[in-house]
């Protein structure tokens, strides 16, 4: 009886050298932590991305897609199954009265918004600094200085079981950083997103970006962060409770509560995702003992964080 292909032996032969075993996901997020994916697999296109996910749906394995890698804490121990690595970054503006631009999800979002800029184009100056993929913005409906992807998503088209389909900004649920994505209320993968624009001058939209920018810079840390580690709470800031409650500078190994920022967590190198787990265990009691507030996590937790926390 013939043994069944292992699924990485089927995204080998389906696509070659774009699939690795055992590759560290470290240099892959922007806090440079994290263990080594057992699977890898680079895609470099939408349709690409839509066909790496059909074949790891059929083989019913378990799978993660990794976008700008901000956001993420992977786990010391690793991502078990596939990852999949979004390389997807074709753009295409649309001119006209109702300017628009139509991208692949693994554009960056700040490389985007500064596209526009230099385009003459308004609307995403506030995405400037957001570090992340557009795949990552359109699930977590991701936001800074007054903006979010609510307010510009004209549509997406998403990957379900069904096939392609397109989603309106309506019918994504958002809310603040989340979708019915990330609650988990459709089974789904962002494959492109089409952001509306608005006719300005170069110079208005990059004065406006260089604003944002150094106002970002002045109030967050430089260096290797996840981003904002806690989502606000309603009618206060995440940042003044950890501030409040002493804990800036509190370090565990070579994570350390940014003093600049208490809501940002800065690794000082090599530091190990068990680390900043502890630390944000910490902010959390810490916190809800002096304030009796619940801090919810902004960042995502990927990987296996069981074996971790034995």
């Amino acid at each position: 009886m013939t043994t069944p292909a292992r699924p990485v032996e089927v995204l080998r032969t389906l696509f070659g050298d774009a699939v690795q075993e055992n590759v560290s996901l470290a240099p892959y997020t922007s806090a440079r932590i994290g263990g080594n994916a057992d699977v890898l697999v680079t895609v470099k296109s939408a349709d690409e991305l839509a066909n790496v996910m059909q074949v790891i749906w059929s083989q019913g394995v378990q799978y993660y897609i990794l976008g700008g890698g901000s956001n993420v804490l992977v786990s010391d121990q690793g991502v078990r199954g596939i990852t999949v690595l979004n390389r997807a970054k074709e753009v295409k503006f649309l001119s006209g009265d109702q300017p628009r631009v139509w991208c692949e999800s693994g554009v960056v979002f700040s490389n985007l918004a500064n596209r526009c800029a230099s385009k003459g184009y308004a609307g995403l100056e506030w995405g400037a600094t957001v570090p992340g993929t557009i795949g990552g913005a359109v699930y977590g409906n991701a936001g800074a200085f007054g903006g979010d992807v609510a307010g510009n998503l004209i549509c997406t088209e998403l990957l379900t079981r069904n096939g392609r389909e397109r989603f309106s900004a309506q019918q994504m649920g958002y809310g603040y950083r989340t979708s019915i994505l990330k609650r988990n209320e459709i089974k789904a993968i962002v494959l492109s997103a089409e952001l509306s624009l608005k006719n300005a001058t170069k110079e208005e939209v990059t004065v406006k970006i260089e604003e944002f920018s150094a106002r970002r810079k002045s109030t967050q840390p430089p260096g290797a962060s996840m981003g904002s580690m806690f989502k606000n709470p309603v009618g206060d800031y995440a940042g003044r409770l950890i501030e409040a409650a002493g804990l800036k500078g509190t370090r565990i190994g070579n994570a350390e509560i940014s003093t600049l920022h208490g809501n940002f967590f800065v690794n000082h190198g090599k530091t190990q995702a068990s680390d900043v787990r502890a630390l944000i265990d910490l902010t959390r009691k810490t916190v809800k003992e002096k304030f009796g507030v619940e801090l919810e996590l902004e960042i995502e937790l990927v990987g296996d964080w069981q074996k971790s926390r034995e």
